[in-house]
């Protein structure tokens, strides 16, 4: 046989047997590459962003978010995985707040998973079913206007809405129908009964006391002086305070005796049928490290960590807080009822 026949049926060989080799690596990493996880989330998008990229640099798997624009944030996102829970398009749920991932749990939008990364989570910060985890997030306080306050006390308690040292028209709450003042609301009902809860916002109306549109606005109020203070979360309070108002953050009903305060956590869950349900998986494991929620604590995102000696925010002292004697299930029921009733009150 001629060198150049030889030559010719081992190059054919080489191609024969190299070819499929390179193509199945090629599609291998294309799988790999291909790897993604759709996430839903109301988290603002400056503070989402950098933990997806980080996510994506550690693992490979890229994340597609899904971002809610509208001023009715988390309530557009879950309506939306409502109507798409026959055909799921999301893997993940990020959510800045509760009440609305337990109506999600509710209409069986969720899937049980219990990550390890959870292990060292408070219980109570946990579905009973396991389709959602809590961690680090919002708690109710006090923003004080120090200048304002003059010779009076700082307040202490929400009951010092009521302490004639304080006229009315210089405090402040957000309308308690919307938003995490609604969940604080249906908190006071699950606490203190129907009856007393209607009781104490039926004296906030009758007294005068400024109902505002949100949290950010009784923020800026008590922030420019025109409030003593006002009910809001910590996120907002915070924000005054780095912004050099002249403010002071008050954990409100601390006492041995008192009713304590509301702390709302994040929540992330798995969708029910997850199109990418390893890499939600992989998502949720990474979101729950406890590095994780100190990171959150450190962007300025969350300021209080649901873990034991986890990360302080530099704003305020978060360490010890008594928190109010419920449960999140026991707080959810009363959310629908709380809201109709305090539109009688405050919407006529």
């Amino acid at each position: 046989m001629e060198r150049r026949h030889v030559l010719f049926i081992v190059f054919a060989v080489v191609i024969l047997v190299i070819i499929p080799i390179i193509f199945l690596f090629h599609d291998e990493l294309g799988t790999q590459s291909s790897r993604e996880v759709v996430i839903y989330t109301s988290v603002d998008q400056v503070y989402s962003e950098p933990l997806f990229f980080e996510f994506e640099n550690r693992t490979g798997i890229h994340v597609r978010p899904v971002y809610d624009v509208e001023a009715a944030k988390t309530t557009g996102l879950v309506n939306r995985l409502i109507a798409e829970k026959a055909h799921p398009r999301a893997d993940v749920f990020w959510s800045g707040e509760i009440v609305q991932t337990m109506l999600l749990e509710q209409e069986g939008v969720l899937e049980r998973y219990d990550s390890p990364s959870a292990v060292d989570i408070p219980s109570h910060y946990k579905s009973l079913n396991g389709s959602w985890t809590g961690f680090g997030g919002r708690g109710r306080v006090l923003l004080v206007n120090t200048q304002r306050l003059g010779t009076n006390p700082a307040p202490k308690s929400i009951y010092d809405f009521f302490d004639e040292r304080y006229p009315a028209d210089s405090l402040g709450i957000a309308y308690p129908m919307f938003g995490t003042a609604s969940t604080h609301a249906a908190a006071l009902y699950a606490v203190l009964g129907r009856d007393k809860a209607q009781a104490f916002f039926n004296r906030l109306n009758d007294r005068g006391v400024r109902v505002v549109d949100g949290n950010s606005v009784v923020r800026d109020l008590v922030a420019n002086g025109q409030l003593t203070f006002g009910l809001i979360d910590t996120d907002d309070a915070c924000g005054a305070v780095e912004r050099g108002a002249p403010v002071i953050i008050v954990i409100p009903d601390q006492e041995s005796n008192g009713l304590g305060t509301l702390i709302i956590p994040n929540t992330v869950a798995i969708i029910a049928g997850a199109p990418h349900k390893q890499e939600a998986q992989q998502f949720v494991d990474y979101h729950l490290n406890r590095d994780m929620e100190s990171e959150l604590v450190t962007s300025g995102w969350i300021q209080i960590p649901v873990r034991e000696g986890g990360r302080v925010n530099p704003c305020m002292n978060s360490s010890g807080i008594r928190t109010m004697n419920t449960t999140y299930s026991e707080i959810f029921p009363y959310l629908a009822q709380s809201q109709q009733e305090l539109r009688g009150i405050f919407i006529r």
